[in-house]
């Protein structure tokens, strides 16, 4: 192959290349703006007021709590009598140095925050932060679907991964190849 004929490998090579990062660019845009902005939402979670601020129980001493199973049954008598909403709770999170249990429901984004020694019902909230969270990841489409598994959402990581990874491989020679062409021009002119 002659010194010539060398950046013209280069240039039809870097065609190539801008084809295929269009071609990839093109349809992985809208998920790579939703993974974008949700990103930067959930980074500023708490300065955005996105999150729910917790509550402060009345007593941080453990002995003087009632039990988990009785702050179950007030979230659930709860949630099914004053909101109508289902009553499946996905997680209690207790926070000792605030006295309070944050319940969690697994079929909507509620959040009742409960003073762990009176059983009073502190806070009602929309968990934002985790329908914001539910569409960065994509199992929101499993949510919707009410599937036990995590299909949508693993097709989505997989097929938007594998889209970035393309895009930052295809970009770097687009962005390096006329810069090897210059410098072997430059050195052929010599």
């Amino acid at each position: 192959m002659s010194k010539s004929s060398v950046p013209q490998k280069i240039a039809q090579t870097t065609r190539l290349y801008r084809k295929l990062h269009t071609w990839a660019a093109v349809p992985l845009f809208v998920c790579m703006f939703l993974i974008g902005t949700t990103g930067l939402l959930l980074g500023w979670k708490k300065q955005a007021g996105i999150l729910p601020k917790t509550a402060q129980g009345t007593e941080l001493k453990s002995q003087q709590w009632i039990s988990l199973d009785s702050i179950q049954k007030i979230a659930k008598v709860y949630v099914v009598e004053e909101l109508n909403l289902p009553d499946r709770i996905d997680r209690i999170d207790v926070r000792p140095q605030k006295g309070i249990a944050k319940i969690v429901f697994v079929e909507h984004f509620t959040e009742l925050q409960i003073d762990c020694s009176t059983g009073k019902i502190l806070s009602v909230n929309t968990r934002t932060s985790d329908i914001i969270e539910k569409i960065h990841d994509g199992s929101l489409l499993d949510f919707w679907m009410e599937s036990d598994g995590e299909a949508a959402k693993l097709t989505y990581t997989s097929i938007v991964s594998l889209g970035l990874i393309l895009l930052s491989f295809s970009g770097f020679w687009l962005w390096y190849n006329p810069i090897r062409i210059r410098r072997m021009k430059r050195s052929d002119s010599r």
